[in-house]
């Protein structure tokens, strides 16, 4: 057999790519755009559960993106009190294969490209969902994926006023202050979720609660709005969808019935969103078979639970970036 050499991009190499807000948004909507065209492989993500959901989990996502002509397999774990260890709450790796033979191509630590991703996700929904002259953001939570969700929305639409709230006092200021020396504009702190949510033009919820519990008030959520819950356990109240004109998903695949976790899991398991009740996937929209926003009185809904299409997607573009900048190191595996 020949000799089989993987390329490994460890932490620091990702971040030695350098890698650029309009680079990771335009790997996203490629790979929603071979998924809105047919042309990805979108296997729903399965869990496994060491001790409690409480506490923590590890997500597998897998995929194939055909017109990069690339098969991964990312692993992310995801675990609520890494804070206290000094650690991301969300840590992953990818692995990238051949998927006409199965060889291995790249091992990629994937804890930036999961936050990135998630966040180019949000706001390429936003790009598409929200009135174009959307001037406020409210967003709820502090995670990785957080500060991602609001340098690409921001970057999309220089918004006038962002507010931003999370359950430790600490984590919140800490959040705002890295947002504003990298915004460069002022960020709002604020001291619970209706300050931070009530009557802004996108609102983005991406709290970690250990129980579904409706903090998210359906009343704070004005006309033409635009909103994006995806906390793992549900902080909406079961009347959000009954204002919505128009309700995304990311892959229904992850989203119906039978499948843990989400923000609108309720909804699903109880027949309130169904695949009928659905306007489209985002992906959908992206590739002109369906109209993201058409007027703006629409309150819409975007639900997204994370593609393994778009991790992907983003682990490939820097793996390319990385052998023409000569980073990472090869190494030998058969």
């Amino acid at each position: 057999m020949q000799q089989i050499d993987i390329t490994y991009l460890n932490r620091p190499d990702i971040a030695a790519l350098g890698i650029t807000d309009d680079e990771v948004l335009k790997a996203v909507e490629d790979a929603l755009h071979a998924q809105g065209n047919g042309d990805t492989v979108i296997e729903p993500r399965v869990h496994l559960v060491p001790e409690s959901s409480n506490k923590g989990h590890f997500n597998v996502l897998r995929g194939v993106v055909k017109p990069l002509n690339v098969a991964g397999v990312k692993v992310v774990g995801d675990f609520v009190d890494n804070y206290k260890h000094d650690l991301p709450s969300e840590v992953a790796i990818l692995n990238l294969f051949d998927p006409v033979t199965g060889i291995p191509r790249a091992v990629l630590d994937a804890t930036a490209i999961t936050d990135m991703r998630t966040g180019a996700v949000t706001a390429i929904g936003a790009k598409h969902l929200a009135r174009r002259d959307s001037r406020v953001l409210g967003h709820v939570g502090a995670r990785g994926t957080a500060y991602w969700n609001v340098r690409f929305l921001d970057h999309l639409f220089g918004f006038d006023e962002i507010r931003v709230h999370s359950r430790r006092p600490e984590s919140r200021e800490a959040f705002a202050e890295r947002l504003r020396r990298d915004l460069g504009k002022p960020v709002r702190v604020t001291e619970n979720w209706q300050d931070c949510l009530e009557g802004a033009d996108i609102m983005v919820e991406a709290s970690r609660l250990p129980e579904p519990q409706p903090l998210f008030l359906t009343e704070w959520i004005s006309k033409g709005a635009f909103v994006v819950p995806y906390g793992t356990m549900s902080a909406v109240e079961f009347s959000l969808t009954d204002i919505m004109d128009k309700i995304v998903v990311d892959d229904w695949g992850q989203c119906g019935p039978g499948r843990p976790f989400g923000s609108l899991r309720r909804h699903v398991d109880e027949g309130k969103v169904t695949e009928e009740t659905l306007h489209a996937e985002l992906g959908e929209i992206i590739a002109g078979h369906k109209p993201g926003r058409q007027s703006d009185d629409e309150t819409n809904l975007f639900w997204h639970r994370g593609l393994s299409s778009t991790d992907i997607a983003l682990g490939s573009a820097m793996l390319d970036k990385a052998e023409k900048m000569g980073v990472g190191r090869k190494l030998r595996f058969a």
